[in-house]
């Protein structure tokens, strides 16, 4: 798991991946090359890309931080609890977890006010208790951390409305004739 320390700026080359890496050496097909390049022209982020549904099954911490350069956010193991006694919505992530996200009227204070609160009144599963004492550590380290401050961010999210996708006979038609 990566820490709040990990945010600190470095000095040299950026790291291309957040984990631990390694230069290794590979014979391979011409075909397979040019579909490796068709994913990326680096072949080594090709090779993380096609691996990753692969990664995807593999445990997970229950919350952690995930950096990008100086900046990072906390991507969870999704649970309906944490969503219905915060208020927050998990956004998922290709990697089988989630972005927490919320509107508004929610503040990050008020977050951790919320998990601390359920931790305290309610008798969690196992797996979710987990989930929410990390991002309360998480949360309690970042404020506490001269070097570390906290931003809430937007982010677009995209909700189907419930309906098929169609749109209704009336206004398609219309849509189709240009009216409205």
């Amino acid at each position: 798991m990566q820490t709040l320390s990990s945010l600190k700026p470095k000095r040299g080359r950026p790291r291309k991946f957040r984990s631990p890496s390694r230069a290794v050496t590979l014979t391979l097909p011409e075909d397979v090359l040019r579909v490796l390049g068709g994913i990326d022209r680096d072949l080594s982020r090709a090779v993380v890309r096609v691996v990753q549904p692969e990664m995807s099954r593999q445990p997970h911490p229950a919350a952690e931080i995930v950096s990008f350069g100086r900046r990072a956010v906390i991507v969870v193991n999704p649970t309906r609890t944490l969503e219905e006694h915060t208020g927050i919505l998990l956004v998922p992530l290709p990697d089988g977890r989630a972005l927490i996200s919320f509107d508004e009227s929610m503040t990050t204070s008020a977050l951790e006010l919320r998990i601390e609160d359920a931790l305290d009144v309610e008798a969690l599963p196992e797996a979710d208790l987990r989930i929410f004492e990390t991002i309360r550590d998480l949360l309690k380290s970042a404020r506490r951390t001269g070097s570390i401050r906290l931003h809430e961010r937007r982010i677009v999210v995209l909700e189907a409305n419930g309906s098929n996708g169609a749109k209704p006979k009336r206004r398609a038609a219309a849509a189709r004739n240009g009216r409205r």
